[in-house]
């Protein structure tokens, strides 16, 4: 029987696996307390794979405020590369197969033509270089695992930019978005729900796969189809990258080639629009 653990499960998609264990009664979906779930404590680590004997981990913590890392590289490398060591490492002691999350800022984004699994990775800034170290680690450590990179994560729950979207557009009447940086929204609960078909195919080509909703679409975009499907009449502006200067550069292209994924799992994956319009729906419940 399977024993799936979910570390991170007060972030994002964390709170995605809680949403599913919850709604289809999902007994084999495991989320240690957390005093027990530190990923940086090994002994803490040692117990709980000792407690709960699992047959998957999965490894949503991450240290993902992008600007903030570059002066904070020491916190970033630690959750993002030391705490995936310190599971995988627990993982191949444990027999325990690892569902890894990883990003699109693993690469430079100056491909023109969707991101597969091969091409090459480029980190352009700290929380890019944290996650791709990361996944190095993980190959000399276990062989049993799955990286899923994905991209532009949102949903009901946590901080995410549909979520603040919609509180601006409640507070003003314009609001200036970036139109140059390209890639596609990815709904947190349709990435949960590719990891468990992932898990539950019992397959075992194991490797790096990425996930995204379908399609294409800006930041602009994006905005102009939150405020449609929403109901809000804030105007939309676009604008360009360097009207809106970061402290950390963000990857112009991030659109994923999900071939491997579809193929191999037999995943049918939503169109981001679709997916918006269901997220945007649970939102006004």
């Amino acid at each position: 029987m399977k024993k799936i653990i979910v570390f991170g499960a007060s972030g994002q998609l964390g709170q995605c696996f809680k949403k599913i264990a919850a709604d289809d009664n999902l007994g084999y979906l495991i989320f240690p307390a957390e005093g027990e779930a530190n990923i940086l404590d090994v002994a803490a680590l040692e117990q709980v794979f000792a407690k709960y004997t699992p047959t998957h981990a999965i490894n949503c913590a991450a240290y993902t405020a992008v600007d903030k890392a570059e002066d904070d590289v020491d916190a970033a490398t630690s959750v993002n590369k030391t705490g995936v060591e310190n599971i995988a490492r627990l993982c191949k002691k444990h027999d325990t197969v690892l569902v890894q999350v990883s990003t699109d800022f693993v690469f430079k984004g100056d491909k023109a033509s969707p991101l597969n699994e091969e091409d090459a990775t480029e980190p352009i800034g700290v929380y890019g270089q944290t996650k791709l170290d990361g996944e190095l680690v993980i190959p000399g450590l276990t062989d049993s695992y799955f990286i899923l990179r994905t991209a532009w994560l949102y949903s009901e729950f946590a901080n995410n930019f549909v979520k603040t979207m919609l509180k601006l557009g409640a507070e003003r009447d314009l609001l200036k978005i970036i139109a140059d940086q390209i890639g596609t929204p990815t709904y947190a609960m349709d990435l949960a729900n590719a990891i468990l078909t992932v898990i539950n195919s019992d397959s075992t080509a194991y490797g790096v796969y990425h996930y995204s909703n379908e399609g294409v679409a800006s930041w602009y975009d994006f905005t102009k189809a939150i405020f449609d499907l929403s109901g809000t009449n804030t105007k939309v502006l676009p604008i360009s990258t360097s009207e809106y200067p970061t402290r950390a550069v963000r990857p112009p292209y991030s659109v994923m080639d999900k071939t491997k994924i579809k193929k191999t799992f037999n995943i049918d994956i939503p169109y981001w629009r679709d997916s918006l319009q269901v997220c945007i729906g649970r939102l006004k419940q």
